[in-house]
């Protein structure tokens, strides 16, 4: 069984402006600075964990490209707060859960089905994992209301975030 955290894979979680007021806004890169990742070859399986509260704002994006220092610290640090403490609610909420249910051989590299445990509520879930420059890397498109998480918004509205945002998990290929 291989397992991984922090230091040998990566957790990011992309999130989209939306609103009246999104040219002010910006699309972000968030990273997950505690999480762990078990890979069974064997069995075929796969376990995700997230802490809820790890989430920091990696970097902004612009037309999916990474753009450094366009955010300040303190900002980084208030929409931190907001997600940790309004969207994700991590104090009654503290981890994020994947499983898998079926593990497949697929062309691309591994079909992976499970179910995901986001905000009290369980969903399932169909990723690819592609095999690309000696890591596999998977994306997941989450609906946010899906799990009963409200969307952020701010300014009555007129500043928010897209309800689909992407996990993205990147770990070694064995």
């Amino acid at each position: 069984m291989a397992r991984y955290d922090h230091s040998s894979a990566q957790c990011f979680v992309y999130s989209f402006k939306d609103g009246l007021l999104s040219k002010i806004a910006h699309d972000l890169k968030h990273r997950a600075t505690r999480f762990a990742i078990e890979v069974d070859d064997q069995n075929r399986l796969v376990n995700a964990t997230i802490d809820a509260a790890s989430l920091q704002v990696d970097c902004v994006m612009k037309e999916g490209v990474e753009a450094a220092n366009e955010m300040s610290e303190s900002d980084k640090r208030k929409i931190e707060s907001q997600i940790v403490d309004d969207v994700l609610h991590s104090k009654q909420h503290p981890t994020i859960h994947f499983r898998s249910t079926a593990v497949s051989p697929v062309a691309e590299g591994f079909r992976i089905e499970g179910m995901v445990n986001l905000h009290g509520v369980e969903k399932p879930i169909v990723s690819i994992a592609h095999r690309e420059n000696g890591h596999y890397r998977a994306d997941l498109t989450l609906h946010q209301p899906d799990f009963g998480i409200k969307p952020f918004s701010a300014m009555m509205g007129t500043l928010k975030i897209k309800p689909d945002v992407i996990v993205r998990l990147i770990v070694p290929a064995v």
